[in-house]
């Protein structure tokens, strides 16, 4: 008869318990989550009565670890989101038009006044010259701008081609870039998906290219398509911009270096801004949902060393000025500096709920998508 020694026996006896007390918590996983959500929340959004209650739905001293169910088991919302590439060529031609204009600034005697065309199809680049017959001279100029494509597949290609007719000048990505543009995009746009997923604590989310400019993003755990849309399909790209006034007309003209924005929640309320920000998203480093002085819901945010000497020296030469912050080409809010703000954080403020305040913070942390998804 086998014979198994007493201390195999409680070895055995204490590894099957073990289990079963760490499996435990799946057989109530709606409580179990309820409370690992709310402690979660707790930690970063203070206590509230629901929120200690959700907490106490579990005994504290039980492991609290769950299995983490896929979207066919738990269920969830399933997407398949396009990424608007085009919109990244535009705005790699608008950062092109400072470098060509200063090409051709340089040989303006040859070339004459130049201008550029604000009806050019979108994605290009079209500057007139006042004298057709430097075209040439002009084309060398800003062709002499273009640069390696950074692709295997690129090598010995140029990233824009220019081209002449007349007397436009018309500068547009090569093809060879635009394949290089998409796949970085579409890279780039993974990873702040996967970081937005991330930061909500949904678990063992899918998300991946599909074709050429499609993602699926599949989610568990969330209640709708509508849910995800609202958490991965805003851009949330953050500016901040001198105003130039506070009470303009949709019809009115902003002046030159300047544009019209319209404020987030009164649709009749327009400002007029510079169109150069001071500052940007990019040179966040962290947002957390607060509450502001009155106990309303807002957004801290904090820059890194280079955003909050930039702040720190604009609101020290600025007080007394509206500063507009521009989320999505849409004002939150236009407060007056009061006093320098030297520290390098701020506060977002407008009619936010706990809820709207919590997302946004989100997507500023995550940071804002390269292009739009639809």
């Amino acid at each position: 008869m086998l014979q198994i020694p007493l201390w195999k026996r409680v070895a055995i006896l204490a590894v099957c318990l073990a289990g079963i007390l760490f499996a435990f918590p799946n057989a109530f996983y709606t409580s179990v989550e309820r409370h690992n959500d709310a402690v979660a929340e707790i930690e970063v959004l203070g206590t509230t009565p629901e929120r200690e209650a959700a907490a106490a739905g579990w005994p504290s001293f039980l492991p609290s670890a769950l299995v983490n169910l896929g979207l066919d088991l738990r269920g969830g919302a399933h997407l398949l989101a396009e990424v608007h590439v085009e919109d990244v060529y535009a705005d790699r031609m608008d950062g092109y038009w400072p470098e060509v204009r200063t090409a051709l600034v340089g040989i303006r005697d040859q070339v004459g006044f130049v201008e550029r065309v604000e009806t050019a199809p979108e994605g290009t680049l079209q500057v007139r010259l006042q004298n057709a017959d430097a075209m040439g001279v002009a084309l060398e100029a800003v062709r002499a701008l273009a640069q390696p494509v950074v692709t295997l597949t690129g090598v010995g290609a140029r990233d824009i081609q220019v081209e002449g007719n007349g007397d436009l000048l018309s500068v547009e990505l090569s093809p060879e870039e635009k394949v290089a543009t998409d796949n970085r995009t579409i890279q780039q746009a993974l990873e702040i998906i996967r970081r937005r997923v991330d930061e909500v604590g949904t678990r063992e989310p899918t998300i991946q290219r599909q074709g050429e400019d499609r993602i699926l993003i599949q989610v568990p755990g969330i209640g709708s398509a509508a849910e995800l849309k609202a958490l991965i399909g805003t851009t949330a790209r953050l500016t901040f911009h001198p105003v130039v006034s506070p009470s303009a007309s949709p019809d009115s003209n902003p002046g030159p270096g300047n544009m019209l924005v319209q404020d987030l929640e009164d649709d009749d309320q327009w400002y007029a801004v510079e169109s150069a920000a001071v500052l940007s998203g990019e040179d966040l480093v962290d947002a957390q949902p607060v509450f502001d002085q009155n106990g309303l819901p807002a957004v801290s945010f904090r820059f890194n060393p280079s955003g909050a000497r930039v702040f720190g020296q604009y609101t020290t030469e600025n007080v007394g000025a509206l500063f507009a912050t521009v989320l999505d080409d849409r004002v939150i809010t236009a407060p007056q500096i009061r006093e320098p703000i030297t520290g390098g954080s701020g506060q977002i403020t407008g009619n936010f709920t706990v809820e709207s305040s919590t997302q946004l913070a989100v997507l500023l942390r995550a940071g804002a998508l390269p292009a739009e998804l639809t």
